[in-house]
């Protein structure tokens, strides 16, 4: 599943995003949604969110635990 849909996207679940210092690469990092920062209901870039980690980012992919 993409991340761009808002409604797919609930605290708790894993996911893997992209940081602002990655786009350019597209490397991607793992982690649990903690917050979800994006308000509309799509972004085409991806739901922006924040892990638990502390870090920020778009999400690309929701991992299936």
């Amino acid at each position: 599943m993409s991340g761009t849909n808002r409604s797919e996207i609930k605290p708790g679940i894993k996911v893997a995003i992209v940081l602002k210092k990655d786009q350019r690469s597209g490397k991607l990092t793992e982690g649990i949604v903690q917050d979800i920062l994006t308000n509309s209901a799509t972004h085409p870039h991806g739901i922006k969110v924040r892990l638990t980690s502390g870090e920020v980012g778009r999400v690309k992919e929701i991992l299936l635990p």
